[in-house]
């Protein structure tokens, strides 16, 4: 049987320790996925089409396209799809 590996030491091993410019840059690109997969699946449930909610907050079908696969999105656009969506958006101190 192989070695086990754990999920921290296999992103470290593939992007970096923290605080390296890859590991910056994946952390980035994972958040953008997670943002648009959580604008996906809570569009598909209200039963909106990608057309649908573009016309609601004012943008064209392929920005929602590009959002939901994984392009960047601005705060204030985020914020406008969020409601849009009925979504809250809670920041934290740590």
């Amino acid at each position: 049987m192989g070695k086990s590996i754990n999920a921290k030491e296999l992103i470290e091993k593939r992007y970096g320790k923290k605080g390296t410019e890859n590991r910056e840059q994946f952390r980035e690109d994972a958040f953008s996925f997670y943002f648009g997969e959580i604008i996906r699946n809570r569009r598909k449930k209200l039963k909106l089409s990608q057309e649908d909610l573009a016309n609601i907050i004012g943008k064209k079908r392929p920005y929602i396209s590009r959002i939901e696969n994984g392009e960047d999105i601005r705060l204030s656009n985020f914020s406008l799809i969020a409601n849009a969506l009925n979504l809250s958006i809670n920041l934290t101190a740590e």
